[in-house]
């Protein structure tokens, strides 16, 4: 296995290139999006973690993740390669992944049609008292 520095190691003076998001990291690996930070760790990439404090009651903030751009490229050949041991149902190029994918959006969209069938019921029966 791959030394890389400690996550929390300060960056030396010359690095210019900034690191990069879930987002830019997804179209370079074919990882789920909410798997990334997991990938990463698997293929020894640098993660900078932002965010995820404890509000009390009201829960956790959210989490952001940034990622080293040099260690992003040399994981996204040894991925490629398959390399590196990336669960198939955390993948968006297998069958498991895409069906984890179609499910997860499929609750989503069917919860918000429920929330908003709710809404608009309860909306309904406001204005029906209100005529009666």
């Amino acid at each position: 296995m791959p030394h890389t520095p400690d996550p929390g190691a300060p960056e030396p003076a010359h690095e210019e290139e900034p690191w990069l998001d879930g987002r830019e990291v997804a179209e370079l690996w074919p990882v789920r999006e909410d798997w990334l930070p997991g990938a990463a760790g698997r293929a020894d990439v640098r993660v900078r973690q932002f965010g995820g404090e404890s509000r009390g009651t009201y829960g956790a903030a959210p989490t952001y993740y940034s990622y080293h751009p040099g260690d992003v490229r040399r994981a996204a050949t040894a991925i490629a390669e398959g390399r590196v041991d990336i669960p198939s149902v955390w993948r968006t190029d297998t069958p498991d992944g895409r069906r984890a994918e179609y499910w997860s959006r499929f609750r989503f969209r069917l919860t918000c049609a429920v929330v908003l069938a709710l809404i608009l019921l309860v909306l309904g029966l406001a204005v029906y008292a209100a005529v009666s």
